[in-house]
């Protein structure tokens, strides 16, 4: 069967997740649907990695398996037409080799979080940041972010239903910049790694948020991660400024050949 890597972009909003569930709409569900329609039967697909309810994307990686072969770009159309009115869209699709795994083949997961600071409800941007109404010293935040690179037992950050087996992970980069935009001046969080833990990310922004207002001081973070407690962690902040930005592969499966 002809296997295909899909990058996704999406709008977390209605979706209770990336994973199927029974009674919930996901996005995994919406995608099996749509390929239902295009070959009918049940269909299995993998992605790169789970997000939670409210979680955006802009470059989830997914495979599928069909059993007819497809034209790349036909069967993203096709996908992008069944997907209606979903806010999930196929932006790229490319044949990959029958043993290449969306999860298993990753060597990097890219996050994207921001956070928007100003005192006005955000219209424009609802559901796409987490909006706070006061300044944030984002030098102090990078200081306090700086504490967290690298392996290290990460227990203090990962939610109590996390499935993973160890709490030990390597965090490979986290930079806090300050960036303005037309809606307001945000905070943009860029968090790198090869795999995370459940609410690890959102955990991250919560704590360094405590120190962009001065609440905690920037070594608090070092102390928090030493206490490998979940109760040393900030608040977690909300899921809808947190976007899977993007997904490295060794070799980039949507890469276009080459010219001579």
């Amino acid at each position: 069967m002809p296997r295909y890597a899909l990058k996704i972009e999406y709008h977390g909003a209605p979706f209770a997740g990336w994973q199927r569930q029974a009674d919930q709409p996901s996005v995994q569900g919406a995608i099996e649907a749509a390929l239902a329609k295009l070959e009918p039967g049940t269909h299995k697909i993998a992605a790169a990695g789970r997000t939670d309810a409210g979680v955006h994307a802009l470059g989830q990686v997914a495979h599928c398996d069909m059993a007819a072969e497809w034209d790349p770009f036909r069967l993203s159309e096709a996908l992008n037409h069944h997907l209606k009115p979903d806010p999930v869209a196929i932006i790229n699709c490319a044949r990959v080799a029958d043993d290449w795994h969306a999860r298993f083949s990753a060597r990097e997961r890219r996050y994207l979080f921001r956070l928007l600071m100003r005192r006005a409800p955000a219209t424009h941007q609802a559901g796409l940041v987490w909006q706070v109404k006061h300044d944030l010293e984002v030098d102090a935040m990078q200081a306090g972010a700086a504490h967290l690179i690298g392996r290290h037992d990460f227990t203090t950050f990962r939610s109590s239903i996390c499935q993973s087996d160890s709490p030990v992970k390597t965090l490979d980069r986290l930079d806090v910049t300050h960036v303005e935009t037309r809606y307001g001046p945000e905070v943009h969080f860029d968090v790198r790694a090869r795999s995370f833990l459940h609410n690890q990310v959102r955990s991250f922004v919560g704590t360094l948020e405590r120190v962009g207002t001065g609440s905690w001081a920037p070594d608090q973070v070092a102390d928090a991660l030493a206490a490998r407690n979940r109760a040393a962690c900030g608040p977690v902040c909300p899921p809808q400024g947190l976007y899977l930005a993007a997904v490295r592969y060794p070799q980039d499966p949507f890469a276009r050949p080459k010219v001579a």
